[in-house]
């Protein structure tokens, strides 16, 4: 990645944590684009070069690690056992990052509380949808290809799809929960799934 695009992924993801942050602490129906454009250190009219909404810019996050889910299942070893090549990919994506190092939770039990406020908020139920529909589309096709299935004309690699994004959505639910890490939650869903329980 050069310096410009370096650079641009550093603005995109401050105005993503900015977007959280706030309809974390205030609610999503409480936070305006100016104000995540404020808090991120950028103008309205950057924000817009970036997101179109501010439920996109929250859902950032999410879509990006979804969408890598596919780049890393591409990546894996050919002769791996496709639902273990999905545990790996998957988790691999929801491990501690630089990102949350860099923006840290001063109080996680109220953190973890308005993230359940901000993910049930009506108002950000289309960006999550739309963030899952994209990634769907991304995990089937790295399945159809590590499969020799057919993306046009097997049910089998959009099946798996659906299933790799409803088990991510399960273990962050389970996570917000119960507070086990989604990375562990995940190899657990993945197992399950795998043994057809």
């Amino acid at each position: 990645m050069g310096l410009r695009e370096r650079k641009k992924a550093e603005t995109r993801s401050a105005i993503s944590w900015a977007a959280i942050r706030l309809a974390v602490e205030r609610g999503f129906g409480n936070v305006k684009v100016e104000d995540i454009a404020e808090a991120a250190g950028v103008s309205p009219r950057t924000f817009n070069n970036y997101f179109s909404s501010k439920g996109e810019a929250i859902v950032a996050r999410h879509t990006d690690r979804l969408r890598n889910l596919a780049v890393a299942l591409r990546e894996r070893p050919a002769d791996e056992p496709l639902w273990d090549a999905i545990s790996a990919a998957a988790a691999a994506q929801f491990t501690p990052d630089l990102a949350a190092a860099e923006h840290p939770v001063p109080d996680p039990a109220t953190w973890t509380a308005g993230v359940r406020v901000m993910l049930a908020d009506p108002g950000l139920q289309g960006d999550l949808l739309k963030a899952g529909a994209v990634a769907e589309a991304e995990i089937a096709a790295a399945v159809a290809e590590r499969t020799g299935a057919s993306l046009e004309r097997d049910l089998h690699p959009h099946l798996v799809a659906a299933a790799v994004v409803a088990a991510v959505h399960t273990a962050i639910g389970h996570h917000l929960r119960t507070d086990r890490p989604v990375a562990d939650l995940l190899t657990e869903a993945f197992d399950l799934l795998s043994a057809g329980r």
